[in-house]
């Protein structure tokens, strides 16, 4: 009788959230995305110390974005053969890297090659801290991308308030003192590479059942296509709101830029809350549903905010950012499900056209007001959103699955 109910006992174990291990991968990604987001919002210092274009600024975030977003698919498919636990300190040390080579610039060369370093830290990061994330999940994957996505929204958010804090008063190369940040993040990422490991070698000899969705080759192609265009959507608007928000703010309402800066924290936040509220509602309500409210759902307020005055820019850039991050954790964990088994390729693919979306979008943007005006390019983009209504071609993977249980 013992043994029959102690039998169970094991997977039950397994299956369980590590909590402590996406709380550990979710404070890495905190750290990590906060140094990367120190480039973007030290964007009016560079601008203004060495006479930049706006079409320069968008190529440091092009340089920034490509390192990332064409690395992250191979470093995803490479871990899918042979995961690597410690790459995660790999990542970071190269994200240091970058860093530390950025405090010191003092020509616009080098500072695309310190935007390099910092993408390609994130090309490694990235892919194996998501595997983490969904091994660590216990089964709940929308909640356990949120998490881990959170850290790094936070991250983000974190960068423009410290750039004001600390970059703006003390310059340049007050960017090294991050690198305490850095070296925090590579000591933590070793014990998650500990966990990696040993979990990896208790289901050493272990064939998982690969989970089939029932859809035909051509159907997944259509709905991965789907979701890249809406990707494309997502990040070539937040590209308007993460590298000229500032700017925006500062030629249209007069602000300072520490002032700017603050709204962009406020902005970033409140993707981070997105972010968190997306994965765990698609867990419950089907991941489809969050990737219409989210994608189409903001459409109303991006086309509102260029005609708002300051005060409802402030509110309707936090209620894009809470809505349009929300589909992120959904389309990643509704792309894995799409192609059971290749959870490296599919979050490499996925965050590295992110990265990639955003860095083009920056670019083509910074030329695009270069020739016209801010205001114009807020304009024109305000209608991206409205893509979403491509979402009525992806299928319902939750309900086939509930029907083929019944």
């Amino acid at each position: 009788m013992s043994g029959a109910t102690t039998t169970p006992a094991a997977p039950a174990r397994e299956e369980r959230t590590a909590f402590r291990v996406l709380g550990a991968i979710s404070f890495s990604h905190l750290l990590n995305d906060m140094i990367q987001s120190l480039i973007l919002a030290i964007y009016p210092l560079l601008k203004h110390n060495y006479q930049l274009s706006f079409a320069q600024i968008g190529l440091i975030t092009l340089t920034y974005q490509l390192t990332a977003s064409l690395l992250q698919p191979v470093v995803g498919t490479i871990t899918d053969r042979r995961p690597r636990p410690y790459s995660l300190v790999l990542g970071m040390g190269l994200t240091l890297s970058g860093l530390l080579l950025l405090s010191q610039a003092a020509r616009f060369e080098l500072i695309l090659i310190a935007a390099a370093l910092v993408g390609m830290g994130s090309s490694v990061f990235h892919p194996e801290s998501s595997r983490v994330a969904r091994l660590a999940s216990g089964g709940q994957h929308g909640l356990a991308q949120s998490l881990f996505q959170v850290g790094g929204n936070l991250g983000s958010s974190l960068g423009p308030l410290l750039a004001a804090l600390i970059i703006v008063p003390f310059g340049q190369p007050s960017i090294a003192w991050f690198s305490v940040a850095a070296l925090l993040a590579m000591a933590v990422l070793w014990r998650v590479g500990r966990w990696y490991h040993a979990h990896l070698a208790s289901r050493a000899g272990k064939k998982a059942a690969r989970p089939d969705n029932g859809l035909s080759r051509g159907r997944v192609a259509l709905a991965v296509a789907v979701l890249l265009v809406l990707i494309f959507s997502k990040y070539f608007y937040l590209a308007s709101l993460n590298s000229y928000y500032t700017f925006y703010l500062i030629h249209r309402f007069g602000l300072s830029v520490q002032s700017a800066q603050v709204y962009l924290f406020v902005f970033l936040f409140a993707v981070a809350a997105g972010t968190l509220i997306g994965g765990p509602v698609g867990d419950r309500i089907g991941r489809k549903y969050v990737i219409w409210g989210s994608i189409l759902g903001a459409a109303p307020f991006t086309l509102l905010l260029p005609h708002a005055n300051l005060f409802w820019t402030g509110v309707l850039s936090v209620i894009i950012g809470v809505v349009i991050a929300s589909a992120f954790a959904a389309i990643l964990v509704y792309a894995q499900e799409l192609i059971p088994g290749k959870v490296g390729t599919v979050s490499g693919l996925f965050f590295g056209f992110a990265f990639g979306m955003g860095g083009i979008g920056a670019a083509a943007l910074g030329q695009l007001i270069d020739r016209t005006s801010v205001e114009y390019v807020y304009g024109l983009c305000a209608f991206l959103p409205l893509i979403g209504v491509l979402t009525v071609f992806l299928p319902d993977l939750e309900g086939a699955r509930r029907r083929a249980r019944g």
